[in-house]
C-alpha cells in the first residue's frame, strides 16, 4: 500500500487541442494510471463515469441522456441537444461515440466527429484517454473561420472542454488511487494544427 501511495503521489496529464487544416477540432487528454489501480477500468466504464461527471460538474445544466438512438447532451430538462451521438461502438480497448447532430455542431458537418474513450496498456501502466476529433463547432461557423470566431471558440468552448476533461482525469485518478495527487498538465504534439 505504501508503494502504491508513492506511485500515486503525482499525476501527469498530457494534452493537445488544435484546429486542423479542415477547420475541425482535435483534442486529446490522457494520463497513465498505475496498473494496480486501473486493472478493472474498461473503456465502457470510463465512458459511463464521464457521462455521470458531466452531469455533476455542470450542476445538472448539461444532462447526458441515453436513448435507443444514441446519447444526447441536453440543456437542463429540455429536449434541446447540445451534442448528439450515435450509440457507442466498441473497438478493441476503446469506445467511440460518433457525433450526429446538436446545436453546438455546424449543421452541414453533423455526420463528422467523434469522442473516443480509451483504456490501453502502456509501458508505465494503463493509459486512460479521451479524444475528440473531426469536431466542427457551430461557433467557428465554417471551414474558414474568422479570427473573431476562432478566439471566441478558444476562450469559451475549447477552454471549457479542456478544463472539464482535465478535472475528470484528476478526479478519476484520485478515486482509483485513494489519495490526492499533484496533477501537472503537459503539452504534447499528436497532430499538426493551430493551438486552441
Amino acid at each position: 500500500m505504501g508503494l502504491m501511495m508513492l506511485i500515486c503521489s503525482h499525476q501527469e496529464i498530457s494534452c493537445q487541442q488544435v484546429l486542423v487544416d479542415d477547420a475541425s477540432v482535435f483534442s486529446v487528454q490522457w494520463s497513465v494510471f498505475p496498473s494496480g489501480v486501473a486493472g478493472n477500468l474498461s473503456a465502457g466504464n470510463l465512458m459511463q463515469r464521464y457521462l455521470t461527471y458531466i452531469k455533476s460538474c455542470t450542476l445538472n445544466i448539461i444532462r447526458p441522456v441515453q436513448l435507443d438512438s444514441g446519447i444526447e447532451f441536453r440543456l437542463l430538462g429540455s429536449c434541446l441537444s447540445l451534442i448528439s451521438f450515435l450509440p457507442p461502438s466498441f473497438e478493441a480497448e476503446k469506445v467511440v461515440l460518433r457525433i450526429c447532430g446538436g446545436v453546438l455542431v455546424q449543421p452541414r458537418q453533423c455526420d463528422r466527429g467523434e469522442l473516443r474513450f480509451g483504456v490501453e496498456p502502456d509501458s508505465d501502466g494503463v493509459r486512460v484517454s479521451l479524444q475528440l476529433s473531426e469536431f466542427c463547432p457551430l461557433i467557428l461557423g465554417s471551414r474558414s473561420p474568422s479570427r473573431i470566431r476562432f478566439w471566441l471558440y478558444r476562450l469559451t468552448q475549447a477552454a471549457i472542454h479542456r478544463l472539464v476533461t482535465v478535472r475528470f482525469l484528476v478526479m478519476l485518478y484520485r478515486e482509483m488511487c485513494g489519495v490526492s495527487a499533484r496533477a501537472r498538465v503537459v503539452a504534447v504534439k499528436v497532430r499538426e494544427g493551430q493551438p486552441v
